[in-house]
């Protein structure tokens, strides 16, 4: 794993809010990741996360358009609670360290994990933003994006809008049928010049939860496979947002309380 980072891209991160690492994983390191990944998407049987019954493709409450939604791309969430395998790999305190210096975080907790497969001929991911979705409100929250095979301009790689997360607020537009719902919003980024990250597998990216980003449709006929974390600096409280927290987690939970249950959202990294 490439996991130690320069200082160009950490200057990167910070002045553009992504970041691409090519190669960040070994070509056994990729094949594991697909192993325990494609293992725990099928132990699922459909269940998009834990603690919640609503089957992958079903309206979730969160985004709109819910049956346009279902064909952008298949995402089951917090793998790493229901797999060991994927646990070892989301917990490793090498990408919480990495995630740390790009934030400027002292610690850093998962937020959730998040398969993102997109099929044969997909639909367009619509240009969004991350942490207005989450439970907690933190400009510096991140995720990291691992290809687990190759994302291309054909097949629907990430794009990113260069240091939007600069002035970006909370408010979003969800994930739906327009692709431009978000410049509604933020019209000041309507013309910026979008920037590809296309990767080979085993690279991947990191982006700030506010820099607004999108994907492009799947244009062929083979599938378009990623694994992804979302991260939480740590000290964080709950801001009513329910998003991907346990019914029974959320019945002990008021607005204001720290979000520090390790079971929910583990630790994994702290300077």
């Amino acid at each position: 794993m490439k996991c130690e980072l320069t200082q160009d891209q950490i200057q990167h991160f910070q002045t553009n809010g992504f970041v691409v690492i090519e190669d960040f994983l070994t070509p056994e390191e990729v094949e594991k990741w697909r192993i325990a990944v494609t293992e725990a998407v099928k132990e699922r049987k459909g269940l998009k996360m834990p603690g919640k019954d609503v089957q992958v493709g079903m309206d979730d409450g969160i985004n709109e358009d819910s049956d346009y939604f279902s064909k952008v791309f298949d995402q089951l969430l917090n793998l790493w609670q229901t797999n060991d395998k994927v646990k070892e790999i989301m917990l490793d305190e090498r990408i919480g360290k990495m995630a740390a210096q790009l934030s400027g975080a002292e610690g850093i907790r998962i937020w959730h994990d998040q398969a993102l497969f997109k099929r044969p001929w997909a639909n367009p991911t619509s240009w969004h933003l991350d942490t207005p979705f989450w439970s907690f409100s933190d400009r510096r929250a991140l995720s990291i994006w691992v290809a687990l095979d190759d994302a291309t301009l054909e097949n629907g790689c990430l794009y990113f809008i260069p240091a939007s997360f600069k002035e970006t607020t909370f408010v979003n537009k969800g994930i739906g049928k327009n692709m431009d719902g978000i410049f509604e919003a933020y019209p000041q980024f309507a013309q910026v010049v979008s920037v590809p990250a296309a990767m080979k597998a085993g690279s991947c990216s990191f982006h700030n939860g506010l820099t607004i980003h999108g994907a492009g449709a799947n244009m062929t006929s083979g599938h378009r496979r990623a694994m992804t974390c979302a991260y939480m600096p740590d000290g964080n409280v709950f801001n009513g947002e329910p998003n991907i927290l346990p019914e029974k987690y959320l019945k002990t939970l008021t607005v204001g309380d720290l979000l520090n249950d390790d079971e929910q959202n583990p630790l994994i990294y702290h300077s």
